[in-house]
């Protein structure tokens, strides 16, 4: 039975199995904080009731292909029997024309045989957290005794490895391991790392000015410059960095998987362990629960006018950077990054302004190339 055409249609849900447990206390995590919206209880895990809901309620909204993103916190203190369960649960409810994928975002404390076995054979892709060599990575990255998570997340990427698991890096860029960028990019090369992903670290601190290990809009703009130079590799990139890749895409297509960088937010939900659910990671606050799955719909949440207004914040947002030459590539960035200047300006906008004018003519090219080869006139 093919869904309904009337039917909104989700392509991708972050799930938050554990909501912001973790064992884990990094310096600069946006999400520990999250605890703080569900006192009630103070281990935090799924439901096998708010599971089989929420896993009913997306296929049933879902296209051909869905994307479970299962995150946290620390998603795998949720354990394996419970994504087992999720698995079978997705096999129940899943038409024969649907294709569903996984993904899993950890620390890589908790990694070992039994995981790696299971994520290899249940072709899970798996996001590793890693901010560069030890002496960089061990500075924010501190487990609960305060000592460096380094040695953990070499032996889950060993493990990995050894099991075949498909697996990305992503590194949270702060005020540290922005310094270097050649020398960051080089040490995930050099690692064997083919797949990865930088995320700029822009927070608040208790003061509620911008926290020291943040980055500065010049040193990220700097940053991704180089970085980028590394990866174009004369108009042959052989690495993935999906923030370029992205861009390439709006390049040739007009249009990015960048939530960040595409024209509007509301490109995946977030649902939380009790199934309250949000419009983005980043925007998990009372402001904008969207409703709960196990009092409603998904589909009227989804529908909601409070997910309606949440889809136009970057059309407001973008109305105030005028005619820049950029805005059609980063179509205003994250609104997140709006909230630090208290929306007069994204705080990197700097940043992209010093990347855009730094590659613009090497995206030109390399979309001149896949045109080419694919037979674009």
């Amino acid at each position: 039975m093919n869904r309904e055409d009337s039917k909104p249609l989700i392509l991708s849900v972050l799930v938050k199995p554990v909501s912001a447990d973790c064992n884990l206390s990094c310096a600069y995590c946006f999400y520990l904080s999250k605890a703080s919206l569900y006192p009630e209880v103070d281990v935090h895990r799924m439901s096998d009731e708010v599971l089989m809901k929420l896993t009913a309620q997306i296929l049933s909204l879902s296209g051909e292909t869905i994307s479970f993103c299962w995150q946290g916190g620390e998603p795998t203190l949720a354990g394996i029997d419970f994504y087992r369960k999720a698995l079978r649960y997705q096999s129940m409810f899943k038409a024969p024309f649907q294709m569903v994928e996984n993904s899993l975002q950890t620390n890589g404390i908790l990694i070992d045989d039994r995981w790696a076995s299971f994520l290899s054979r249940y072709d899970f892709l798996v996001g590793v957290s890693l901010d560069g060599p030890r002496e960089v990575h061990d500075r924010y990255r501190k487990n609960r005794r305060g000592l460096g998570s380094y040695e953990a997340v070499a032996r889950c990427i060993d493990t990995l490895r050894r099991y075949s698991v498909k697996f990305n890096i992503l590194t949270v860029v702060s005020n540290l391991n922005v310094r270097d960028p050649k020398g960051l990019y080089r040490f995930m090369v050099d690692m064997g790392f083919r797949y990865l992903q930088f995320i700029p670290c822009v927070e608040r601190g208790s003061d509620g000015e911008v926290a020291d290990y943040s980055v500065t809009p010049e040193d990220y703009g700097r940053f991704v410059c180089e970085i980028f130079d590394e990866w174009f590799n004369d108009g042959n990139p052989e690495i993935y960095v999906r923030e370029f890749e992205d861009i390439l895409i709006s390049y040739v297509f007009g249009d990015t998987p960048s939530c960040i960088f595409g024209r509007r937010c509301g490109r995946y939900i977030v649902v939380e362990y009790n199934g309250d659910v949000y419009p983005c990671d980043f925007h998990v606050d009372r402001r904008w629960l969207l409703g709960n799955i196990m009092e409603d719909d998904l589909e009227n949440i989804v529908t909601s006018e409070k997910f309606v207004e949440f889809l136009s914040i970057k059309d407001k947002l973008k109305e105030r950077c005028g005619d820049c030459r950029w805005l059609r590539y980063c179509n205003g960035g994250c609104p997140k990054h709006w909230e630090i200047r208290n929306y007069s300006e994204n705080y990197l906008c700097k940043s992209y302004k010093m990347f855009f004018e730094h590659a613009h003519d090497k995206f030109i090219l390399l979309k001149t190339t896949i045109e080419s080869s694919i037979g674009v006139k």
